[in-house]
């Protein structure tokens, strides 16, 4: 249904275009990324915007998922085409550009979440809002931060540390090995000696007893 409405909104569009921009359009919209791609090298100035066209909508989607913010996800994706647009020449051919943008996209959302991660109690609200998004390890020290920010960052993961200690040993197993190590829904049951079933209910009843916990403590 969406991508219904996507298609009679750019055919919309296009209908309001004189034709010889609307059939470029057209023969734009025929293309690979990679042939897109080279027109834009090659001098065509509407070729970018059809790469516009095809990833603002996803990767709006995509940055908004990770940093839970939808202004600034507008924010960010337009930088991520101003630094396609730049470096599009430096653009490894070989390559899939859809993996290239989601890579600048997923490093400025990272930038921003290390950015927020210098608040203590916005750092666990990323937590809170993101358990799902990402399978790597929380990351407490960064050689880029100033003494304070190490400060602050050393101070959460205190309490963090504390409210882990207060939960049942089974549910304080599979957070651990979740959100502190990395680990995935897999190897978490070859570990703990659990099915994938018993796994994700330990884990939800573990994140939300965690909140509760630390909750009070960064308030």
């Amino acid at each position: 249904m969406a991508r219904a409405r996507v298609k009679a909104k750019e055919k919309s569009e296009l209908q309001a275009v004189p034709s010889e921009a609307r059939e470029h359009r057209l023969k734009l919209g025929q293309m690979t990324d990679a042939e897109v791609v080279q027109a834009s090298l090659d001098g065509d100035s509407r070729a970018f915007g059809d790469l516009v066209r095809r990833y603002d909508q996803r990767l709006l989607n995509f940055v908004y998922r990770t940093i839970g913010d939808r202004e600034r996800g507008q924010d960010l994706v337009q930088e991520t085409f101003v630094r396609v647009y730049r470096h599009l020449h430096r653009f490894d051919q070989t390559k899939k550009f859809s993996t290239w943008i989601y890579t600048i996209a997923s490093n400025l959302a990272k930038n921003e979440l290390r950015n927020r991660s210098r608040n203590p109690l916005v750092l666990f609200q990323t937590l809170k809002k993101h358990w799902d998004a990402d399978h790597r390890p929380l990351e407490w020290e960064d050689t880029q931060y100033k003494p304070d920010d190490l400060f602050r960052k050393r101070h959460i993961r205190a309490k963090v540390e504390e409210a882990v200690k207060q939960l049942p040993e089974h549910h304080r197993i599979v957070f651990v090995l979740r959100e502190m190590e990395g680990k995935t829904y897999d190897e978490i049951a070859d570990i703990t000696g659990c099915n994938l079933g018993t796994v994700k209910s330990r884990l939800n009843r573990a994140r939300n007893n965690f909140a509760h916990i630390i909750a009070p403590m960064i308030d």
